[in-house]
């Protein structure tokens, strides 16, 4: 029997993984089709510029796989290739940058829990994915997307004008590499939209968890308070997927013991194609009004299609407290300087006061756009129990959680708040909140929009039912054209 051709675009894993057990495809064939398009997509041709670094052992594992098909019960992701933030700490043969050059022969010891859970489900960790350095905490001044290491990555929908292509930040490899069909579904990092950015700009699903629903061990870290790991896929069905294999409780950060009880490790039954049937959705339209004619056209016809399925949707206000919090600068010194502690010996670099000397010894080649970033957070204490520290985390959950979303949904009775992209995306982000966005369409220059839907504290199984029903309904996301 003539054996049935299988196309990487735009497959997801229940298609690769039926492929698999009828015999018409196996995960070496898999990887050869990805790197492929890696090879004439991203390193030639357009040059998206979004995979750093390939796993030279993706294929002897991919053969491994193979071999012990069906011998046992196998994980979700058994045999498909997955592409990591480039802050994802890998025991494998590449290093983990974080875009920078002060890290480039920071090849880690071990994995980090979730590139551990993802290899315990069977995944093949195919690459790392360039980013936006030190997760877009490097400089105010810098594009989304661009590191001193690797350069610019490009937005896949946009290649021709950069200025029509922002790929968003910081998870910008990952976004642009999975919108491309560079892997099956890629892990991004937020720490207040850096999943949700980049996902709305490439058409993607991104689910931004509760802050303690994955673990951060292994991580390059922003903000313990903010900090989560996440899935970017191109269904939300494999978002879903991949979600369940990442949770577990981690002792070596704490945060993940308040999952206890609520952390699912199959979120598939949330699936609901009716998902949106009598479901509370809120909407502060100020959010919206700043975007342009025609991504609030998109936007209205979303909130169309919710109340079409069966949700109410109110029209609410959300109270936006203007004060510049620090919070991030604090938590970022202290957790670079604690995860710099763990590197190799040959990283030239073990305090974040190095990094920013090492990255003055060549402006040019370490700094383009320059180190603002690092620098205010060099200039702060690094003692938890500074006063100012604590009174701006105590401001940002009130403003953030018990004054903002949190009265109001209990005040309406909601499910969830809906926003455009990222927009809206600080305020859960510095409540530990929850958000998924979804595609729902594109400009007439043929830019993706998303839709975003936030809740409460290890929602995660009603924002996928939110999530999925509009999906269903919808169906907008279009492979970009090379």
């Amino acid at each position: 029997m003539e054996k049935t051709t299988f196309t990487a675009e735009e497959a997801t894993i229940d298609s690769i993984q039926q492929a698999f057990k009828e015999g018409t495809l196996t995960s070496v064939e898999l990887v050869g089709m990805y790197l492929d398009r890696i090879e004439r997509l991203d390193r030639n041709g357009p040059k998206i510029n979004s995979v750093l670094s390939i796993n030279p052992d993706a294929l002897a594992v991919a053969a491994e796989l193979d071999s012990k098909r069906g011998e046992a019960e196998q994980g979700p992701l058994y045999g498909i290739p997955v592409l990591l933030k480039d802050n994802i700490n890998t025991s494998d043969r590449m290093p983990t940058t974080a875009g920078t050059v002060a890290l480039q022969e920071n090849f880690a010891e071990a994995d980090a829990f979730i590139a551990a859970q993802l290899r315990k489900a069977g995944a093949i960790i195919l690459g790392k994915v360039n980013m936006s350095e030190w997760a877009y905490f490097m400089t105010e001044k810098v594009p989304s997307g661009f590191s001193n290491l690797a350069g610019q990555v490009l937005n896949p929908y946009g290649i021709d004008t950069f200025e029509a292509g922002t790929v968003g930040g910081s998870s910008s490899g990952t976004g642009a590499a999975i919108a491309s069909n560079f892997a099956a579904v890629g892990i991004g990092t937020e720490t207040s939209g850096s999943i949700l950015s980049p996902s709305s700009a490439n058409s993607l699903v991104g689910i931004k968890p509760t802050v303690g629903l994955l673990s951060r061990t292994g991580i390059i870290p922003i903000a313990e308070s903010q900090d989560t790991a996440g899935p970017m896929a191109r269904t939300v069905a494999d978002a879903a997927i991949t979600l369940g294999v990442l949770t577990g409780m981690d002792e070596q950060d704490p945060a993940t013991l308040r999952s206890e009880g609520k952390a699912l490790s199959d979120y598939t039954p949330h699936l609901k194609h009716d998902g949106l049937q009598g479901a509370r959705i809120g909407v502060d339209v100020t959010f919206l009004n700043d975007g342009e004619p025609e991504e609030r056209a998109i936007m209205d016809e979303a909130i169309a299609v919710l109340k079409a399925q069966g949700a109410i949707v109110e029209e609410v206000t959300i109270p936006v407290e203007e004060f510049q919090s620090d919070v991030l600068w604090y938590e970022f010194k202290r957790g670079v300087n604690a995860y710099l502690e763990t590197v190799p010996a040959q990283v030239p670099v073990k305090s974040l006061a190095e990094v920013i000397e090492f990255n003055r010894q060549d402006p040019d080649g370490r700094m383009k756009f320059g180190q603002t970033e690092l620098e205010k957070a060099q200039a702060l204490s690094d003692d938890p129990t500074d006063p100012t520290y604590l009174e701006h985390r105590a401001t940002d959950v009130r403003t953030a959680a018990t004054e903002g979303i949190d009265a109001v949904m209990a005040k309406h009775r909601l499910d969830a708040l809906l926003f455009q992209d990222n927009r809206g995306a600080a305020m859960p982000a510095k409540a530990g909140y929850p958000s998924i966005t979804v595609p729902a369409g594109y400009t007439g220059k043929g830019m993706p929009v998303g839709v975003t839907f936030s809740g409460l504290a290890f929602s995660e199984p009603r924002l996928i039912e939110l999530a999925y029903g509009y999906e269903q309904a919808t169906k907008k996301r279009v492979a970009p054209e090379f």
